[in-house]
């Protein structure tokens, strides 16, 4: 086991979270950076023991002092706050104080078909951070996730009334990854980091078509769901629509079978599994 802590990036947020929960699991030592240790969500993880540090993924200095005398560091960025320009400044200012500091292997989650060329805003950001993370000093793994399961409680209200409605073609299977699956993953290459420096590898536990999902979450809330193709051009955020129009083309190519076959000590969350346990918990409260 590891003396010096890991640093986890956005620690309350889900992805963060999710990794944080899987090192905690394992008994390493945490270091959580968050924006206010005061909100009750970082007050509950020094209560399990993390040690809770105040800092922005945009703040240099801060990333800089958080990532003294760690093993390892996840990080994560994102545009969905103020742009994709913004995002690669955050990926800039982590990987400049990693350098500065000597991180002795940084973890940065991506996404899956980021390499693809996509056309994606989201995923070109990433892509332009993972170009200078390869090209830098720092020992890295990139790991890629697909399209998380819980981005189907986003239309909450919709499949409350019966409809699960996507960009997809009914019988277009979409790859796709339990949150918490991540994190173990991610749990398993900062503490074993021998086997995964220098490596990109993309995530994906199941990959369900519309109609199954739609089957499935009707089985998990105890009645019928509908599935309702939702067309390309009703989608008005230029960033969605790019990355609708990549997965209704050439897509998420992870190899499932492969990816699980070398790594059986991942759950493997399948889409139903997670339903079950998240959707029809959801639905008793």
């Amino acid at each position: 086991m590891i003396d010096d802590p890991i640093l986890v990036l956005a620690a309350t947020g889900g992805q963060g979270g999710a990794v944080t929960e899987a090192l905690l699991d394992r008994r390493a030592p945490v270091r959580a950076l968050v924006r206010d240790p005061d909100h009750a969500s970082a007050r509950e993880l020094a209560r399990q023991g993390v040690e809770v540090v105040a800092g922005s993924l945009s703040d240099r200095g801060s990333l800089a002092a958080a990532m003294n005398g760690v093993a390892g560091v996840f990080a994560f960025t994102t545009p969905f706050e103020a742009g994709v320009e913004a995002e690669v400044d955050q990926g800039r200012a982590i990987l400049s104080a990693a350098a500065e500091k000597r991180v002795p292997h940084l973890v940065f989650s991506s996404v899956a078909g980021a390499d693809q060329d996509s056309g994606v805003p989201h995923f070109e950001s990433k892509a332009r951070i993972e170009a200078e993370l390869v090209s830098g000093d720092v020992p890295y793994t990139i790991l890629g996730p697909t399209y998380f399961f819980d981005n189907a409680l986003g239309g909450a209200e919709r499949l409350a009334s019966g409809i699960l409605d996507l960009p997809l073609p009914p019988d277009r299977p979409l790859q796709q990854l339990a949150r918490p699956d991540l994190g173990a993953f991610a749990a398993e290459v900062l503490l074993d980091p021998t086997r995964y420096v220098g490596r990109r590898i993309e995530l994906a536990g199941d990959a369900p078509t519309p109609l199954q999902m739609a089957a499935v979450l009707g089985a998990a809330l105890g009645r019928e769901v509908q599935y309702e193709q939702v067309p390309l051009a009703a989608i008005d955020n230029p960033d969605m629509h790019a990355m609708w129009t990549f997965l209704n083309g050439p897509g998420y190519s992870v190899d499932i079978a492969g990816l699980h076959e070398s790594h059986p000590e991942i759950a493997w969350t399948t889409f139903a599994d997670w339903a079950q346990g998240t959707v029809a918990a959801a639905g008793r409260d």
